[in-house]
């Protein structure tokens, strides 16, 4: 009876061992298909983001691209997302990662129609005949490619990453992935309409005539600052900046971006039109409020067509009080 029962012991003891092994193993082979799911997933953040430099860089700054090189980029993009929504469709979702999977899908094909369409639009926002209603378009698309950076960063990405940590799976998170940079900016038409009117040759851009604008006056909470002297500023609140922008040119500009910089830190406003011999008024607010002595940048930017915009710009001086 006795040896009968240390066998069963044993036998007992080795099937617990077993089970024991058994489960171990099942549980590796899912922590490593969580851990080879969440480094594919990283891999295409990280191209998304090249891509979206590369959009966004040509976008500000086209350079010396005509029209045909452009559109190519755009469409060299816009394949380059449509290769990345196949292959997050094509993802095997490993154990509880079917949630966070059918999330990060609609974030792509979010981005994949948006990037679709603007290509799309993109030779007629250059063009002549419906330039504005296509960049007006193209402007809408820019808010889907918004809302997926807001989709992703709240509801694919936590759930990826909330699904590793509950499988004690470390160090494989996934990074955020914004595809727009400084997403307000993108979603204004009139930023849309100046950034495509730099590229070199879009009639959509430029009218035949003369274009320049000049800066005529700048202040701060009502008090005019010039050039030649340091000015003092009270700044009990958030400073005001008031640029007045002429057009000096022959037709109505339409788009025009302002910037001023301060302490490194640059803040935009746009003018949706200036019609010719006019002068308007942008407000931007300085935020945070500079403190001391600073130097405050201001510039409009040229508009397509413009030869001599050194009035374009100026430095002014202040002393916040």
């Amino acid at each position: 009876m006795l040896r009968r029962g240390l066998a069963l012991g044993a036998g007992l003891l080795v099937l617990i061992l077993l089970v024991l092994g058994v489960k171990g193993c099942l549980n590796a082979r899912q922590n490593r298909a969580l851990s080879d799911y969440a480094e594919n997933v990283t891999q295409i953040v990280d191209e998304t983001a090249t891509t979206s430099e590369t959009f966004f860089g040509k976008l500000a700054d086209p350079g010396s691209l005509t029209v045909t090189e452009f559109v190519a980029e755009v469409n060299a993009d816009r394949s380059a997302m449509d290769s990345y929504v196949a292959r997050i469709d094509g993802l095997d979702a490993p154990g509880d990662m079917s949630d966070a999977q059918t999330a990060l899908e609609l974030v792509y094909e979010l981005r994949g129609s948006a990037m679709n369409e603007i290509a799309e639009q993109m030779s007629t926002a250059l063009g002549d005949v419906g330039s504005e209603k296509a960049t007006a378009t193209i402007a809408a698309q820019m808010k889907k490619l918004v809302a997926s950076d807001v989709l992703y960063s709240t509801v694919a990405r936590p759930k990826i990453n909330g699904v590793l940590a509950d499988n004690g799976v470390e160090g494989d998170d996934v990074p955020n992935s914004v595809f727009v940079p400084d997403g307000t900016t993108w979603l204004d038409e009139a930023a849309v309409t100046s950034a495509l009117g730099s590229v070199s040759g879009a009639t959509g851009g430029a009218t035949p005539g003369v274009h320049g604008l000049g800066l005529i006056a700048t202040s701060i909470n009502g008090t005019e600052l010039t050039a030649e002297s340091t000015t003092a500023v009270t700044a009990e609140e958030t400073p005001e900046v008031e640029v007045q922008v002429q057009n000096q040119g022959e037709s109505t500009e339409n788009g025009v971006t302002v910037s001023v910089n301060v302490n490194g830190n640059t803040l935009q406003q746009s003018i949706s039109s200036i019609a010719a011999g006019e002068t308007e008024t942008v407000t931007i607010l300085l935020t945070p409020a500079p403190q001391g002595t600073v130097t405050l940048e201001v510039e409009a930017q040229p508009v397509p067509g413009e030869q001599v915009s050194s009035n374009n710009e100026a430095s002014y001086t202040v002393e916040f009080q």
